[in-house]
């Protein structure tokens, strides 16, 4: 996409002219501005389905649920109501959770309340005790009044579940045990302590394994809506778009005819030189040059194989469309053709083609040999 060279523009005499120029920068300035935006958009649509290669979490192997099926679960409509219900469902999760913790700490509280709770109630005093080899035998230090700490944390730090903390009542114990011989009065306690409050985990641990369950089950489900709902977001994205590009591209092409509208009038030298330049196309970009004609001459009729081209009769928006529609084409043919090397024999009928072309009568300019391939026998 782009507009017509600046020179091409008669310099503004009045203050009008001056004021319509004025207005075109901007114009043009709003239009590179807007392209930048859609590139940042086009970009950040291309990213999204490089990453996800437009495949969703828990899909059966081989298996696709269908584009049908996904837009008749998540419309593009129901994007908030999906991300309400997502948190609706986090809300009700966590709800449950400090259930489970609130189970959980009844028995730590009959725990606590055992008459043998009391060595396992505060840190272990490894000074006070002088127990010198203490940290040398037990790596993870734990006792009660940390798990309540962690368990009361609003920080961040706290237990996400309740099987963290039935790990950490099960290090207090444990602790104990491995210290402590087995004679030892806070061996024989921690080891009663633990009994007790595995037989209680047990009556717990089928609430825990169902919420789990479930929880898994909805994080899973919840995984899939959210990389449908950016489906959804971005496939609108990607519509959106696809009008703003057309949105551009009209606007565009409007600008570059209402430049070409305000080009002054090419002089009879310039003319003679567009007719020449035309020459040098290829067959196919002969065509091209056929078709910029006809778009502004509805009545040019550009069939057969030897067209009649009046240079003098286009209009100059005609005139300055072919003369640029020219440069460009010549100057990609000048970057594409090979400089060294190649067949020679290549080289030398593409050379006979070009002095045909360059001897061609003056009459070139108002007549334009279209080529076509003639079938083979």
């Amino acid at each position: 996409m782009g507009v017509v060279d600046a020179p091409a523009v008669a310099p503004p005499e009045t203050a009008r002219d001056m004021s319509q120029a004025e207005s075109l920068n901007q114009s043009v300035e709003e239009m590179s501005i807007k392209v930048d935006q859609l590139e940042q958009k086009l970009n950040e649509v291309e990213q999204f389905y490089s990453n996800s290669n437009t495949k969703h979490p828990n899909t059966p192997k081989g298996g696709s649920l269908g584009k049908d099926k996904e837009k008749e679960k998540f419309p593009l409509s129901s994007f908030k109501k999906k991300q309400q219900d997502i948190a609706s469902r986090e809300a009700a999760a966590a709800q449950r959770m400090q259930e489970l913790m609130r189970q959980f700490g009844t028995i730590l509280r009959q725990l606590t309340q055992h008459q043998w709770a009391g060595p396992f109630l505060q840190p272990v005093d490894v000074v006070g005790l002088g127990l010198h080899d203490y940290y040398e035998v037990i790596e993870k230090p734990m006792d009660f009044s940390t798990i309540k700490c962690r368990m009361e944390a609003k920080d961040g730090t706290g237990y996400k579940n309740v099987r963290e903390i039935c790990a950490d009542v099960r290090l207090i114990f444990k602790n104990a045990m491995k210290y402590n011989e087995e004679r030892d009065d806070v061996h024989v306690m921690a080891k009663t302590l633990l009994d007790k409050f595995e037989t209680k985990w047990l009556q717990l641990l089928p609430k825990v394994d169902e919420e789990e369950e479930r929880r898994k089950e909805e994080e899973a489900e919840m995984q899939l809506d959210m990389q449908l709902a950016q489906e959804a977001a971005h496939a609108k994205m990607a519509r959106e778009l696809s009008f703003d590009l057309d949105e551009v591209d009209t606007h565009l092409e409007e600008l570059r005819d209402l430049v070409l509208q305000k080009c002054r009038k090419m002089t009879t030298e310039e003319k003679k030189r567009l007719g020449s330049a035309i020459t040098r196309l290829s067959p196919e970009d002969i065509n091209k040059a056929l078709e910029i004609i006809a778009q502004n001459d509805p009545t040019f009729q550009a069939s057969g194989e030897t067209v009649e081209v009046d240079i003098d009769a286009q209009s100059e928006s005609t005139l300055w469309k072919l003369k640029f529609f020219v440069k460009d084409t010549l100057q990609l043919q000048m970057k594409s053709s090979p400089s060294t090397g190649g067949n020679n024999n290549g080289d030398n009928n593409q050379n006979c083609n070009n002095k045909r072309k360059r001897d061609m009568p003056e009459s070139v300019a108002k007549t334009v040999q279209r080529k076509s391939k003639k079938p083979t026998s």
